[in-house]
């Protein structure tokens, strides 16, 4: 069975959602039970999923991805088995929640670096698969649909 590069995206994407949302719950449950985190060497995960910067607006930063790689997942799931377009509008969700969801792991990783001065490779690995579906949506959508925006 030969997939188009479109189906291929889309699938690319449902593995990275699904294995992003893995690694936010493997957090998440290791944080709640408070059991230690282990990262590569040199890295101390357990200090950064408890620090200061591990939550946003009071919620944990891990509830925060796991919703977002179960949106995707589902997302590019649905549309990928049902074989429909997605609407321009759908598109434009899924670009700025991609593009969101990616800047905001640079943010957190350049927050280890320099204020924290200490990594997680959970986290890191995260971003990885952040900017991989961020790369992954800008390669899967025709773009012309806004150039007909402006041209009107």
């Amino acid at each position: 069975m030969i997939f188009s590069n479109e189906v291929l995206i889309q699938i690319l994407t449902i593995i990275l959602g699904f294995f992003g949302f893995w690694v936010a719950k493997y957090i998440r449950v290791h944080k709640v039970e408070n059991k230690l985190l282990v990262c590569m060497v040199g890295f101390d995960c357990h200090a950064v999923v408890h620090s200061n910067y591990s939550k946003f607006f009071g919620i944990p930063l891990e509830i925060f991805g796991m919703i977002y790689y179960a949106l995707i997942f589902s997302l590019y799931f649905l549309f990928t088995i049902f074989q429909v377009l997605m609407p321009d509008v759908m598109i434009g969700a899924l670009i700025l929640m991609s593009f969101s969801a990616f800047l905001f792991s640079v943010y957190l990783i350049l927050v280890q670096i320099f204020i924290l001065k200490k990594g997680c490779s959970w986290c890191i690995v995260s971003a990885f698969i952040c900017l991989l579906i961020f790369i992954l949506t800008m390669m899967h959508y025709d773009f012309s649909f806004i150039a007909q925006i402006f041209v009107k």
